[in-house]
């Protein structure tokens, strides 16, 4: 098998035109595989954001609710459990 400088100048230039042209072909296809996995990434992040937000309001209404129920509702020492629970 000949090496791209044992031929001669046309055959030269042809060869690397062609290891250029398939370099770039695997460059694109692996720039398409990346934009794809950040767009996937993007909508998975966007998606834990919504989650966090909606876990987070959850909590502070829990913590508000748990707040008043507290001041309004006083336990008498028969409600509550005993310490070995």
């Amino acid at each position: 098998m000949s090496t791209p400088t044992d031929l001669p100048g046309d055959a030269r230039l042809e060869a690397r035109l062609e290891a250029l042209e398939s370099r770039l072909a695997h460059q694109d296809d692996w720039l398409e595989t990346l934009d794809r996995t950040v767009i996937a990434q993007q909508r998975q992040i966007e998606t834990l954001e919504r989650l966090t937000a909606l876990m987070s309001a959850q909590l502070r209404q829990l913590r508000e609710s748990d707040s008043e129920r507290t001041q309004t509702d006083s336990l008498s020492p028969a409600d509550e459990l005993p310490p070995h629970y």
